[in-house]
Parts: structure tokens; C-alpha cells; sequence
């Protein structure tokens, strides 16, 4: 088994860890306390070339496999999630144009979100519609040669950025089958009839915007329906093994950075006449703290890799990778606050937000409870 990056990886990775540590991490606490998005280091990115990286290179994009895409995340979201998350979802809904869009849609959106001229925002969660998908209430029928979207969307990123949307609907509500009868549909973001209003107060990743979508009457062309009609629920499975594991890959960030900063803290801090490092309580904190992030480094490296060459065991994989690598960011941003002791309690150190940061990877793009369904069903009905 080989166990090494590629130069090329190395490279990036220590590109990145660059980047985040000279644009990111100097104005993360700005950011999160404003709950601004960072329009600005948006454009410094681009420059880099860090939006949207898995486009195809003849749509902008760099073509970036998913394991390079998880060294990517992890480096990002080890300066600061938010600021990551805003980053790593620039391209949010691109894999749908990229699978089943046509050339058109394709040579018109993908461009301009790899470069930096625009945001796209997956438009999924409803009030009522979160783990099940197939709840989905908003509607779009048709009227002549155009779509009318009625209905609402909630917790979208990038919901008041955004250009595009990618947006679920219930198409053919009249089809007897509850994983039929949705499609996938572009919405402009400047559509008459989309009104767009922010959510403030999150816990964490403050930095990304999230918005509550609202659709009245909303008309786009029939050529914005991307792939087949009544098909879009299906299409949308078929990402979700490769979005857990960029979750995975997010946690994993998450961890390191507490890691990191937790070791840091305690070689410095001094308590009793000495470094609080000496003590043995600490040591064992430290030392659970960095084994726990390799871990979970390893396995959601290994479902990265099968996302592109395994894709047999991935189910189980990914969800595997995104439950145990979002509960060790969870659990190794909580010991770090503990080892900054009051110090960690408040924003003048980087843990405080990352304790508040972690927890959104046990929820979104599937709960944890979601990820443990996933993985019994695996191992009970088809074996690994």
C-alpha cells in the first residue's frame, strides 16, 4: 500500500498552508465577530486558483481529484472554517453541471465560478425538509417554454452571494414513487421573485454566508432544468459520498488546527513554575488529541481516494470518514479549549472559535445519526 503524496500534492498542500496562514488566518476573528463574508480574500483565492479547483481545466477549473480537493479543505479549514467553508463552496452545485448539465450551461456558469466572477449555492434544505430530501415541498411547473418555482429553501450557503443556484423541485408530484418526480433546476440569482434573506447568529462559521430562500413565482427558461426530468433526487445521491468526504476533510482541518494550537499553548503557558506541557494530564491531552486527527487524516484520505477509484466500498466509506473525523473535530476542539483554560473561553485565542466552528460537521450534508444509518445498512445488506 503506498502511503506517500505525490510531489504534486506535497506542493499544494504546502501552497495552501501558506495562503491560509498569510490571508486567512490574520483576519478570521474580524470576519467570524462581523459575520461578514470576506469578499476580498474570495479574490486572493481565486488569484490562486483555490474556487471551484475540481472544474475540468477547459471549463477554469484545475481538475483536482478528491483526494487532492480533501489536502485542499483540510489546510483551509486548519486557519478557519468559516473563512474555508466560503472558499471550498464557491463551486456548491457545480458537480451537477458537470455530470448531467449541457454544454451550454456548462461553458456559461463554470467559468465564471473558477475564476472568481461568481458564486454558485446549492438550494436543497427546506423548513420542513432536512435529512429527508424527498420532503421537498417547493414546486415547479411548467408554463409554456418556462419553469415556475414556488416555495422556500432554508439554510442555503451562500444564500445572498450567490449568482447561482442549483435548485431542488418537485416537478412531477403526481409520479407514484417517492424518489421520482424531482429535478434539478438553474436559477439565476437575479430572478424576479427570489427573495434571499441572511441568517445571523450561528454558532459557528460565521464568516459563510447562510440564507433562508424564497420562491414566488420565480420563471426560468426550460433549458435551466439540468439532466433528466424527475430524476433529480436520484442525480443528487450520487454526490453525496463525495461531499461527506470533503466533510470528512473539513473535520480533519478542524482537529489539526485545535491540535496544533493546543501544543503550542502548552509548551508556552506556565503554571507551578514550569511549561504546562511537563505535566502528564496535559501530555495524555496532546497526545489523543494528534492520534485521533491522524486517523481520521488516513480514513478520509482513503475514501477521497475511492471516490475516484473505488467507488464499490465508498458509501461506507465516506460516511465512516464523515462521522468519525467530524466527532474527533468535535471532540479535539473541545480538549484544546480545556488546555487553554480560561484563556480559551473567549476570542483572543483561535480554539474559542474553532470549538464553536467544529460542531456544524456533525450536521450538515447529513447528521451523524444519518452517517451511522448509512454505514449498518452497508455492512447488514451488503457486506464490506
Amino acid at each position: 500500500m503506498e502511503f506517500q503524496l505525490t510531489d504534486e500534492q506535497r506542493q499544494l498542500r504546502e501552497e495552501v498552508r501558506k495562503f491560509a496562514d498569510e490571508e486567512i488566518r490574520p483576519v478570521a476573528t474580524e470576519y467570524d465577530v462581523d459575520e461578514a463574508y470576506p469578499h476580498e480574500v474570495m479574490d486572493e483565492a481565486a488569484d490562486m486558483g483555490l474556487l471551484a479547483p475540481h472544474v475540468p481545466v477547459e471549463y477554469g477549473g484545475i481538475g483536482y481529484s478528491s483526494l487532492e480537493n480533501a489536502i485542499l479543505t483540510e489546510e483551509l479549514f486548519a486557519a478557519d472554517p468559516g473563512i474555508g467553508l466560503c472558499i471550498s463552496s464557491a463551486g456548491f452545485g457545480a458537480e451537477a453541471l458537470m455530470e448531467f448539465g449541457t454544454e451550454e450551461q456548462k461553458e456559461r456558469v463554470l467559468p465564471e465560478v473558477t475564476a472568481g466572477d461568481a458564486v454558485m449555492g446549492s438550494a436543497i434544505s427546506e423548513p420542513q425538509a432536512g435529512s429527508d430530501v424527498t420532503s421537498v415541498a417547493t414546486r415547479a411547473e411548467k408554463d409554456g417554454d418556462e419553469w415556475v418555482i414556488n416555495g422556500s429553501k432554508m439554510w442555503i450557503t451562500n444564500g445572498t452571494v450567490a449568482d447561482y443556484f442549483v435548485v431542488v423541485c418537485e416537478t412531477d408530484p403526481d409520479i407514484d414513487d417517492r424518489y421520482s418526480g424531482y429535478s434539478q433546476i438553474l436559477v439565476e440569482g437575479d430572478r424576479d421573485g427570489l427573495t434571499r434573506d441572511k441568517i445571523t447568529g450561528k454558532l459557528g462559521i460565521r464568516a459563510s454566508d447562510t440564507a433562508e430562500l424564497r420562491f414566488d413565482d420565480v420563471r426560468v427558461p426550460e433549458e435551466n432544468l439540468i439532466g433528466q426530468r424527475g430524476m433529480g433526487f436520484l442525480q443528487l445521491m450520487q454526490f453525496f459520498d463525495e461531499t461527506r468526504t470533503a466533510v470528512a476533510a473539513q473535520g480533519v482541518g478542524i482537529a489539526r488546527g485545535a491540535a496544533e494550537r493546543a501544543l503550542e499553548y502548552a509548551e508556552e503557558r506556565e503554571q507551578f513554575g514550569r511549561s504546562i506541557s511537563d505535566f502528564q494530564a496535559i501530555k495524555h491531552k496532546l497526545a489523543e488529541m494528534h492520534t485521533n486527527t491522524e486517523a481520521a487524516r488516513w480514513l478520509t484520505y482513503r475514501s477521497a481516494w475511492a471516490v475516484d477509484n473505488e467507488a464499490g466500498d465508498l458509501t461506507a466509506l465516506a460516511s465512516m470518514a464523515k462521522e468519525f473525523a467530524s466527532r474527533t473535530a468535535v471532540e479535539v476542539a473541545d480538549e484544546a479549549v480545556q488546555v487553554h483554560g480560561g484563556a480559551g473561553f473567549v476570542n483572543d485565542h483561535d480554539v474559542e472559535r474553532l470549538y464553536r466552528d467544529a460542531k456544524i460537521t456533525q450536521i450538515y450534508e447529513g447528521t451523524t445519526e444519518i452517517q451511522k444509518n448509512i454505514v449498518a445498512r452497508e455492512l447488514l445488506d451488503e457486506g464490506m
